[in-house]
C-alpha cells in the first residue's frame, strides 16, 4: 500500500506575519498621504472638520500659490545647501573611516569600539542634539562664548545664532555629525560583501592600500553608495527637527527648510492646512524626480550592457530553432 506524501506550503505564515505591516502602513502611512494630497484641492484652513471645506474651482490654485510664495523659494534653497553641506564632508569622512576599519593591510586593534564611538551620536535623538548646541552656542553667556572670552579671543563673546552663516554650518554640522556614524557602518556592511579573493589578487599584483580602494572597493560599492545618497537626500529634504530645535527656522529665515516652513504654515497659528499640504506634495514630486536621477545617473552600464546581449543572443537562438523546425517540417 502506497502512502502520498503531501507537500507542506509554508507561505501562508508569511502572509499572516506580514500582516501587522501591511495594517500600520495602510493606516499611518498611505490613509494619510492619501488624505494630505487630497487637502492640497481644498480650501481647508482651521481645524474645521471635513463636512467644512470643498474642492476649489482651480484645482492647482493652492499650488502655484505656495510655489510663487518668496518663503518658500527660500527654504528650498536653504534645504538644498543644508544638505550638501553636511553630505559632502559626511560621505567624505565616512569612506575614509570605511577604508581604515576595512584595510586588509593594516590590521587595527580595538576596531569594535571606535565604530561604537563613532556611531554614538546618531543613537541620540536629532532634537536633543540641536537643543544642546543651542545651549553650547548661546549668547551673552554659554560653554563656547566662555572659552572664547577667557582666552582672550572676543572681548564680549561672538552672537552665533543672530548670524546666518554660523548659524547654517552650526546646523550643517549637527546633521553631519548625527549620521557620519551611521553611513559608515552601511559603507563598511557593503565592503565585507566583497569577495576576499578580489582583494588577495590585487594585493598579488602588487596594488597598494589607495589602488585597492578607488579600483577595487568604490566600484563595488555602487549599490551601496547609490543607497547612501538617495537615503541622505530623502532625509536631507525632509530635514526639521534639527533646524526647527535649533533656532526655530531663523536668524531671518537662514535655516528655514522646507518641513519647518510646512509646519509653520499649518500649525503655528497659521492652520492653513490646504497650504502645508500642498507644499507636502510638491516636495514629494522633488524627491521622487530627484531619487530617479540618482538612479538613472548610476545605474550599472556594463551590466545593463550584458543583459541587452544575453537578449540579443536569446532572441537569435529562437530565430535560428524556429527556422530549424521550419526546414525539418518541409
Amino acid at each position: 500500500m502506497k502512502t502520498k506524501l503531501k507537500g507542506i506550503s509554508y507561505s501562508k505564515y508569511g502572509y499572516l506575519f506580514s500582516i501587522p505591516f501591511v495594517v500600520a502602513f495602510l493606516i499611518f502611512t498611505l490613509y494619510p498621504t492619501i488624505y494630505t494630497a487630497i487637502l492640497g484641492f481644498t480650501d481647508c484652513k482651521g481645524i474645521d472638520g471635513p463636512e467644512n471645506y470643498h474642492f476649489l474651482e482651480h484645482p492647482f490654485e493652492v499650488f502655484q500659490k505656495v510655489l510663487s510664495m518668496e518663503s518658500f523659494k527660500i527654504s528650498i534653497k536653504n534645504t538644498i545647501l543644508i544638505w550638501i553641506m553636511n553630505f559632502i564632508p559626511q560621505i567624505t569622512l565616512a569612506l575614509l573611516l570605511t577604508a581604515w576599519f576595512t584595510s586588509h593591510s593594516n590590521e587595527i586593534k580595538g576596531k569594535g569600539f571606535f565604530k561604537v564611538v563613532f556611531y554614538m551620536p546618531n543613537i541620540i535623538t536629532a532634537a536633543t542634539v540641536a537643543i544642546l548646541f543651542n545651549a553650547l552656542f548661546s549668547y551673552p553667556r554659554g560653554p563656547v562664548n566662555d572659552f572664547l572670552i577667557s582666552t582672550g579671543l572676543r572681548d564680549a563673546g561672538y552672537n552665533f545664532i543672530a548670524n546666518k552663516t554660523p548659524t547654517r554650518l552650526i546646523v550643517a554640522f549637527i546633521q553631519f555629525w548625527t549620521w557620519y556614524g551611521n553611513t559608515m557602518i552601511v559603507l563598511i556592511s557593503g565592503v565585507l560583501g566583497i569577495s576576499p579573493d578580489i582583494y588577495e589578487a590585487a594585493q598579488i599584483d602588487g596594488a597598494n592600500g589607495v589602488q585597492t580602494f578607488f579600483r577595487i572597493t568604490i566600484p563595488n560599492l555602487k549599490t551601496v553608495l547609490l543607497y547612501t545618497l538617495v537615503t541622505s537626500l530623502v532625509g536631507g529634504l525632509n530635514m526639521y527637527d534639527i533646524p526647527k530645535c535649533f533656532n526655530d527656522g531663523g536668524p531671518d529665515n537662514a535655516t528655514l527648510t522646507t518641513s519647518v516652513f510646512i509646519f509653520k504654515q499649518a500649525f503655528s497659528g497659521k492652520w492653513i492646512y490646504n497650504r502645508a499640504a500642498a507644499a507636502s506634495m510638491i516636495m514629494w514630486v522633488i524627491i521622487a524626480i530627484c531619487s530617479a536621477v540618482l538612479f538613472f545617473l548610476m545605474r550599472d552600464k556594463e551590466q545593463i550592457k550584458i543583459d541587452k546581449e544575453i537578449k540579443k543572443a536569446k532572441k537569435e537562438a529562437m530565430r535560428a530553432s524556429k527556422g530549424g523546425i521550419d526546414q525539418w517540417q518541409l
